[in-house]
């Protein structure tokens, strides 16, 4: 199993649109097999910073996301209203390792 973190940040005063895209990626994201967990988090501190918490069974989970039209939709959706690139940082799962106790 391998978790991405994926911190985002946001155009001040394009928020709410982002919110509205990332959270229809997500519905359809948590429907995919091999998707674990797709949590959509906003920074308590900064309300223009976000995470996404992905969680995938395998390598080939991930990649299959990308390829999805709900994550090309989001992607495209979203592309400009990013003050940076985001960025994914990768972990590899130690505990649990039992996939019902996701």
């Amino acid at each position: 199993m391998i978790v991405t973190f994926v911190h985002i940040w946001v155009k001040t005063g394009l928020t709410e649109a982002f919110i509205k895209a990332s959270t229809e990626n997500h519905l359809n994201s948590i429907k995919e097999p091999g998707i674990l967990r797709f949590d959509f988090l906003r920074d308590a501190n900064d309300e223009n910073k976000f995470v996404l918490y992905e969680a995938y069974e395998s390598e080939d989970a991930a990649a299959a996301h990308k390829e999805t039209a709900h994550y090309k939709k989001w992607r495209d959706t979203v592309a400009d209203m990013m003050t940076q690139p985001r960025k994914g940082e990768k972990h590899i799962v130690l505990a649990p390792t039992n996939k019902e106790l996701w």
